[in-house]
C-alpha cells in the first residue's frame, strides 16, 4: 500500500485546484490508503478558525477538513515556521495538528511514496 502526502500551500478560496486537491484527498482517504496532510506558507491559512468564506460568496472549505474523521485521516502536520510567521495559534486551527519544524520537512517528505502538492 502506498503512503500518500499532500502539500497544501495556497490560501484558502486561492481557486478552484485547492477544491479538486481537497476531493483528491478525500477520494484517496475513501480507498483505504494512508493520507497524511501537510499544510506550508500560505496554506497554514486553511487551518484559521475564524475565516469569511460567505462574505466572499464562496463555500467554507472547513467542512471538508472536519470531514477527514470520518475518512480516518488523522495525520495532520503544519509547519511550526509557517504558522509563526503568519501569527496563527495552534489553539484557534480548525483541526488538531502536529507542529513540524522547517528543518525537519524535508526528511519528513522522504517517507511517503506519493506526494502531492495542491
Amino acid at each position: 500500500m502506498k503512503k500518500f502526502l499532500y502539500v497544501m500551500r495556497r490560501p484558502p478560496y486561492s481557486g478552484l485546484h485547492l477544491a479538486e486537491t481537497l476531493d483528491m484527498l478525500l477520494t484517496t482517504a475513501a480507498f483505504d490508503q494512508p493520507v497524511t496532510l501537510l499544510f506550508l506558507d500560505d496554506g497554514a491559512y486553511q487551518l484559521h478558525g475564524n475565516q469569511q468564506a460567505q462574505a466572499l460568496g464562496l463555500k467554507n472549505t472547513a467542512a471538508t477538513y472536519q470531514a477527514l474523521e470520518i475518512y480516518e485521516v488523522e495525520q495532520v502536520y503544519v509547519e511550526t515556521e509557517s504558522l509563526n510567521s503568519r501569527l496563527l495559534n495552534i489553539d484557534t486551527l480548525i483541526l488538531p495538528v502536529q507542529c513540524l519544524p522547517r528543518q525537519q520537512v524535508a526528511e519528513f517528505m522522504h517517507g511517503f511514496d506519493v506526494i502531492i502538492h495542491d
